[in-house]
């Protein structure tokens, strides 16, 4: 059997996140390479993109050396989930993602639904959450061409700590300044961009937009609808809550745990991340894991007793 796995993340940084900030440092003690850092890829195969256990080596030669040990008999082919921490100093653009089937056709890479649940969130911080109901995508279309006009299309929510939002592909969306989030999605970079606030670089550049093919994959029916969660368990062992559960993945919340079980499932990996400071124990070992670090529990793996304030766990589906 495989134990777990504690993962150090790789980053996107700098112009590749204009956005950034540095609170993936002072909030969690990351050692991120540039004071505008957006995300951290806590666990990534993505190629140039690969977070790497503690000895420096990455998902991918773990996923090469053990195959179905690490990530289950169900999983085939590419590494499903991409699990970030990221960082919004500034909003994000107004952008959208292509599902499975557009993705493969043009882009030849996995589509992207996505879930969040907020961390941190600045006193009357907001997110674009899908578009006003009743916009059409001709309205859309119309807006977009013109720039900054889409904004009045745009279903801004207030969030705050512990929210948790589904983002499925097709729904347009941003993340607004001032929030800390937890991000699980399928794994893909595949993001196709409205807007972004007329922002321009160092050398007065604009990024680039996806006008086209955002509009191809948007579906502007689709409910902005924040998740509820469902508590499976509440006992001396701590809380267990299902966050959400979709086609590609399942999300929970462990809370107050004390000893709470995780058993390992022959079928597919699992991920947690400390919320808050905590440790697993299993047969022979144990990990402390603080908050913002993230662990790989492997298919062929101990069963875990976990302890602590806060955890997410997340699995394929």
């Amino acid at each position: 059997m495989l134990a777990p796995i504690r993962m150090n993340p790789a980053y996107r940084c700098g112009l590749a996140t204009p956005w950034g900030g540095s609170r993936l440092s002072s909030v969690y003690g990351k050692n991120i390479p540039d004071p505008r850092t957006g995300e951290a890829l806590e666990l990534s195969a993505i190629p140039g993109l690969n977070s790497v256990t503690d000895e420096g080596e990455t998902l991918s030669a773990l996923i090469e050396k053990h195959g179905g040990k690490l990530v289950g008999t169900a999983v085939k082919g590419e590494f499903p989930l991409l699990l970030k921490l990221l960082d919004a100093d500034d909003a994000l653009s107004v952008q959208v993602h292509p599902g499975d089937e557009y993705a493969r056709r043009v882009e030849g890479k996995y589509g992207k639904t996505e879930a969040w649940v907020i961390l941190k969130a600045e006193p009357g911080a907001q997110l674009v959450f899908g578009v006003v109901p009743g916009t059409t995508t001709e309205q859309l279309r119309e807006a977009s061409a013109q720039g900054s006009a889409v904004q009045a299309l745009l279903q801004r929510v207030d969030v705050e700590p512990g929210d948790v939002l589904y983002i499925p592909s097709g729904m347009v969306h941003a993340i607004g300044k001032g929030i800390m989030l937890y991000e699980i999605q399928q794994s893909s970079d595949v993001t196709y961009r409205f807007y972004d606030w007329d922002r321009v670089d160092q050398a007065g550049r604009k990024r680039e937009l996806h006008l086209d093919k955002a509009l191809d994959v948007t579906d502007v029916t689709l409910p902005a609808v924040k998740a509820v969660p469902q508590v499976m368990q509440n006992d001396a062992a701590g809380v267990r809550s299902l966050l959400l559960k979709n086609d590609f993945f399942g999300l929970e919340r462990l809370e107050k745990c004390n000893g709470m079980e995780i058993a390992p499932t022959p079928e597919k990996f699992g991920i947690i991340t400390a919320i808050e400071d905590g440790c697993i124990v299993w047969d022979g070992g144990e990990m402390t894991l603080k908050a913002g670090q993230t662990a790989m529990l492997p298919a062929d793996g101990y069963t875990l007793k976990v302890s602590g304030g806060h955890f997410l766990l997340t699995y394929p589906m």
